[in-house]
């Protein structure tokens, strides 16, 4: 009877680990993502086209980011649940809010005013950020961002790569966010090209410098090798 219980409550131990550290990497991906999303923003010098989309968004609605980005997570994940014929997921709504909603709180702190850095090096360390935060997210298999998992049901349906899906979702953000009066430039360059480009070396990088679990969707496409 004695080792039973110590069996369960080891699976149980072993159990809790694992989510913990699921849910670690989650967080810490949320958090280093949008601290990146506000140094592009703070750069002045265009951002990701995400918040290009929302910052165009809140020049004409009483919004905040957190709900606009929510918005388009919705938006994605009733396309994703559409094709794929299963219930929507509801955890990629909860990133977009999170994140959304800790950039909304940075730019209230703006913690960067006054400080003068370069801003060829604010925009590396934003893209280095949103790079790893993105990896970290996907490789937590918890609340893949929906811009993430759209591409990735777009590469299966139409036998795209994935950067090509994820590119005419951001593209198409991006325009229409120009369009509403959001802000783009350099800035947005450095993400459609760093952010996209550094995803995939990262999650390699941290599963085998760092000793992370990839806990992503391995099986669901291969373009994007997570």
């Amino acid at each position: 009877m004695n080792i039973i219980v110590e069996r369960e409550a080891s699976t149980n131990s072993t159990y809790v680990a694992k989510h913990s550290r699921k849910l670690t990497k989650y967080l810490a991906g949320c958090l280093f993502f949008s601290v990146g999303a506000y140094l592009f923003i703070n750069s002045e010098l265009g951002t990701d086209p995400l918040d290009t989309f929302a910052l165009g968004v809140l020049r004409h609605l009483p919004l905040t980011v957190g709900i606009v980005q929510t918005s388009v997570a919705v938006v994605c994940v009733a396309i994703v649940a559409l094709w794929a014929r299963r219930r929507p997921l509801v955890a990629p709504l909860l990133t977009f809010f999170l994140c959304g909603s800790l950039i909304d709180l940075e730019r209230k702190l703006d913690w960067m005013q006054g400080v003068d850095v370069p801003h060829i090096a604010v925009l590396t360390v934003a893209t280095v950020l949103c790079a790893y935060g993105s990896a970290l997210i996907i490789m937590s298999g918890f609340g893949i961002r929906s811009i993430d998992l759209l591409a990735i049901e777009m590469t299966r349906k139409w036998r795209w790569p994935f950067w090509i899906g994820k590119g005419v979702i951001e593209m198409s953000l991006l325009v229409t966010g120009y369009l509403l009066g959001g802000p783009a430039g350099i800035g947005t360059v450095f993400f459609l090209v760093g952010v996209d480009l550094l995803i995939q070396p990262l999650i390699r990088a941290s599963t085998k410098v760092l000793g992370l679990v990839n806990h992503g969707l391995p099986d669901r496409a291969r373009a994007p090798h997570v």
